[in-house]
Parts: structure tokens; C-alpha cells; sequence
């Protein structure tokens, strides 16, 4: 990623007439290192130019790539009186490796946080916060345009490797009827499906979306989607560890369905909204890490779900 250097000398005087003025010196900190109290640590992944962030569980070595995160995976808008609802524009896509241009990085404590702006009047302001219990992201937009917008999402994607990789969704969990339950449970044939009948394939479980009739659908790209006929009552993902001694859960404050792309182990809880011309909205995401049982989750999204955007 694009770093911003400077002499010794050059950045002491920069420093010094930001504190006078009272500002605060913008900096890329790519190369930052964000820990909280538990040993967690947050970091930017400078093996690609558009924002990936790693979470680095406590004793493992910086290069670690057990939690990787999209910040986000794109930006998508739709234009209010559009009659195709399909009819979306994908103002921002996260690419893969060095391309395009680096965002500048600025720290605050716990956080870090860059802008960017699109050619449509949306700025957005993305920032993620190391909690001590997992990471918040948030993602504030301004529209400088006049136009209305009834759609806006820009979805957070955790891909989770090594100890939490669940291929066969055998580990990742949703929340219904008051019990946690797998996420895939209704296709036991998934077990033992070759990986290429499998996959590529999305698992869903619907908070408000209606449940379609056919619960498996094969669609012209070539990717299955599974339905799960019972809704969930908590727009929650929970993902545990090999050893079952780990949790990594994403949660929000409401979703239209829960999903997750098994081959990347991934978990959107992601929440839409629109933004009106002049306006400002603001999209969350808590992503729990921690040691403990499903329990506890749920304890925590209940107890936190209510202050997400």
C-alpha cells in the first residue's frame, strides 16, 4: 500500500503545528498495530491496495490470516423510482491485490478509520474499532447529490481460514426458536456431497425476507443457494473454532436473511438503508471474537444489538 514518509525532522514540525493548532496530523497507518486487553490485535493488510483488515488472534504471529475482512466487499446504491429492483450500481468493488489507489489512514486509539468518495455524491467514512470483545465496523455516508437513493449497502466480509475454515458448515450456527442451531442443518446431504456438486454454493436463514417455496436453487452462474425453511430470531452468524474454543460471530442490528458463502466461511448480517439527497446515514457491524460458548453470544448480541445503526 501507498505510505506516506517523511524525514525525522519534517514529521517532529508537523506534529508540533498540528498540537498548536489543535488538529490531528492525518497519517497512513498502514503499518499500525491496534491491541486491546485480551491480546487481540487489528491491522491493515498491506498485501492489497483497497482496505482489508486482519484480526490476529492472541499468540499468533503478526502474518497470520485466520480473520480477514473486506472493509467492505463493495458499495451498492439504487436509484429511488427505478422499476426494476434489481436495477443496482455497484459504485465501489473490492479488488483483489495491488490496484487502484490507496486510501489514507488515520488513527484514533482504538480505531482506524479512511474516506472515500464516489463520482455519484456519496462520500463514505469507514471506520473499525477494536473492542474487547471483537471489532465494530461502521460506515458513515453523506450524500452531497440530489439524488434520492432507496437502497444503500455496503456489506462487511469476514473470511475466516485456518481453525475457523467450515467448508461443510459444520461449525457455523444461527439462532431460532430460541436455540442455536446449524445454519445448513436442513441439508444433511451436504456431508457428503463431492466438494463439486457442494460448491460453489450460499447458505441462507431469513430474519424478515420471505422463505421461498423451492429451498434449493441452481442459478445461471453456477452457484446453488439454500434456503433454510425456519426463521431466525437473532441476525446472528456464529462460527466456532476447530477445537471448539473460539467464536467468532457477526451480528447487526436487523437484516432482511443471514447468510454465509461456505468455501470462505464467510458471515453477512448486513443491514440496508436508503439516503435521501442532502442526507446522512450510518451502516454497523459487530464482529465478536472471543473464548467462550454460544451462550455468551448471544448474551452480547442482546445486550448490544439495540446501540447498532
Amino acid at each position: 500500500m501507498c505510505v506516506l514518509r517523511f524525514s525525522n525532522r519534517l514529521l517532529i514540525a508537523a506534529t508540533l503545528m498540528a498540537s498548536a493548532l489543535g488538529a490531528q496530523v492525518p497519517r497512513n497507518t498502514s503499518n499500525d498495530v491496534i491491541k486491546n486487553n485480551a491480546g487481540l490485535r487489528m491491522l491493515v493488510d498491506a498485501d492489497h491496495t483497497q482496505p482489508v483488515l486482519r484480526i490476529v488472534l492472541p499468540g499468533q504471529p503478526l502474518t497470520d490470516r485466520t480473520i480477514q475482512v473486506d472493509f467492505p466487499e463493495h458499495v451498492t446504491v439504487r436509484k429511488s423510482g427505478s422499476k426494476d429492483a434489481n436495477d443496482v450500481e455497484h459504485i465501489y468493488m473490492w479488488r483483489e491485490g495491488h490496484q487502484g489507489k490507496a486510501p489514507i489512514w488515520r488513527r484514533d486509539d482504538h480505531s482506524i478509520e479512511y474516506e472515500m468518495n464516489f463520482d455519484n455524491g456519496i462520500r463514505m467514512t469507514a471506520r473499525a474499532t477494536l473492542q474487547e470483545d471483537g471489532v465494530l465496523f461502521d460506515y458513515e455516508f453523506k450524500n452531497s447529490s440530489n439524488t434520492d437513493f432507496n437502497l444503500l449497502w455496503a456489506p462487511t466480509d469476514p473470511r475466516l481460514t485456518s481453525i475457523f475454515h467450515d467448508v461443510r458448515l459444520e461449525r457455523t450456527y444461527v439462532h431460532r426458536k430460541g436455540a442455536w442451531a446449524l445454519l445448513a442443518e436442513n441439508t444433511p446431504s451436504r456431508l457428503s456431497m463431492s466438494m463439486n456438486e457442494w460448491l460453489p454454493a450460499r447458505y441462507l436463514a431469513s430474519l424478515t425476507a420471505p422463505i421461498p417455496d423451492v429451498l434449493v436453487e441452481r442459478r445461471n452462474d453456477g452457484i446453488t443457494y439454500y434456503y433454510n425453511p425456519v426463521r431466525v430470531d437473532e441476525p446472528v452468524v456464529a462460527t466456532l473454532s476447530q477445537d471448539r474454543k473460539w467464536i467468532v460471530a457477526s451480528f447487526s442490528h436487523d437484516t432482511a436473511d443471514v447468510w454465509s458463502n461456505p468455501e470462505l466461511t464467510c458471515q453477512h448480517v448486513d443491514e440496508t438503508k436508503t439516503l435521501s439527497p442532502g442526507g446522512r446515514t450510518s451502516l454497523e457491524v459487530k464482529m465478536l471474537i472471543l473464548r467462550g460458548s454460544l451462550d455468551q453470544v448471544l448474551k452480547k448480541v442482546i445486550a448490544e444489538r439495540s446501540s447498532l445503526q
